[in-house]
């Protein structure tokens, strides 16, 4: 009886030290920056979305991606010294948060497209 429960407990005890082992997370990259990643995803569509139904003339299309494509660069920028510090994460997270400000704005502001001959239609404008 006591044998079998030494080997009970040897058994339990080297199963859980295999599993602590392999249940380590691994380390993070310091280039990962997938949040970012999805958001200029997410923006890019909504600026397309956009576009397509009129909501945003081609100036206003063309002024937001210009605006993704800061955003971009800034990334670049923050990546290309091997880390992407917190302090450049929240800066990005910053510009994000503004682009998607402005798109929303330029989507709701009344100006529409409806034909995409580059002008604003005149029976939406009330300006």
């Amino acid at each position: 009886m006591k044998i079998q429960t030494a080997l009970m407990t040897l058994v339990l005890a080297a199963g859980g030290t295999v599993f602590a082992q392999t249940a380590a997370p691994a380390p993070k990259d310091p280039l990962a920056t997938p949040r970012i990643d999805q958001r200029e995803a997410n923006q890019n569509k909504r600026i397309e979305q956009g576009a397509e139904s009129g909501q945003l003339t081609r100036r206003e299309e063309r002024r937001l991606k210009m605006g993704e494509a800061r955003i971009q660069n800034a990334e670049a920028r923050a990546k290309a010294d091997g880390t992407v510090t917190p302090q450049e994460r929240k800066h990005l997270v910053r510009m994000e948060n503004k682009e998607s400000k402005a798109i929303y704005q330029q989507k709701h502001d009344r100006q529409r497209d409806m034909d995409h001959d580059g002008k604003r239609d005149r029976a939406h404008a009330t300006q």
